[in-house]
């Protein structure tokens, strides 16, 4: 059982480090965090729950796997079992809504984001909407790092080149698991309230490598992150996606 529900709903972080940290401050660029209302859609063990609590405390989240949620409350009080599909929150309650490689494991993504826009404040006047930050895999890094099955066998691990493949033979290894290209992950966006305030793809922490090889890893980080400042960032690991609820 823990395996197979390691495979359809992911890994979360286990531990906080560097490509954590990294993502927390590439969020801060674009939303501000001090005192605000957020919400981490699918908390896991509550790692970022924790680390928004250094900017608010009006800090909540949900998660489906009642034994992460057990977890998380020793991190977060305000923590419930919830589907991220239908979040028992009313319309316009939060200033953020989190979800951190998510919607690739859920039976429909689409609706997923749909009730994260529901429930960010709507704009009024000059104030802004809230907003909503997705990281979520990309279809163009060269490794699937969620494994894939093989001869009726799930292999964990990073598997390479499974996601060129066409959509018919990457189903056939990776049903468990999405990977969006910039078009399909902003087609979840049809007919809702928000305008994208950026999109763009980001490289790994890196962390394992530089606790086993630091110069190594230090070298990997330099230059995967100057990728991020060249079309090449196409290549990164996982989206970043922010949205702006505009209007009710």
């Amino acid at each position: 059982m823990a395996e197979d529900k390691a495979i359809t709903l992911g890994h979360p972080s286990y531990v906080w480090g560097y490509g954590q940290e990294r993502r927390l401050e590439l969020l801060r660029r674009f939303v501000p965090l001090e005192d605000r209302t957020i919400l981490d859609a699918g908390c896991g063990l509550g790692m970022y729950l924790q680390a928004f609590r250094r900017f608010s405390e009006q800090v909540y989240g949900i998660d489906i796997d009642e034994d992460k949620i057990r977890e998380a409350v020793h991190l977060a009080p305000n923590v419930l079992v919830a589907s991220v599909e239908r979040l028992p929150f009313a319309d316009g309650t939060f200033d953020l809504v989190f979800s951190h490689e998510v919607i690739e494991h859920l039976p429909d993504d689409r609706a997923a984001i749909a009730e994260a826009v529901r429930v960010l404040r709507p704009a009024q006047g000059d104030q802004p909407g809230g907003r909503l930050v997705i990281f979520a895999p990309n279809r163009l890094y060269p490794f699937e790092t969620h494994g894939a099955y093989w001869r009726g066998r799930y292999r964990f691990g990073n598997i390479p080149l499974i996601n060129y493949l066409p959509d018919r033979w990457r189903a056939r290894f990776c049903p468990h698991v999405r990977a969006y290209t910039r078009r399909s992950l902003r087609s979840l966006l049809g007919g809702l309230p928000v305008r994208i305030v950026v999109h763009t793809q980001v490289f790994a922490g890196y962390d394992k490598i530089v606790r086993r090889w630091p110069r190594l890893g230090q070298w990997v980080r330099r230059i995967s992150y100057g990728l991020e400042k060249t079309p090449l960032r196409i290549l990164g690991l996982s989206h970043l996606l922010v949205v702006e609820r505009t209007h009710r």
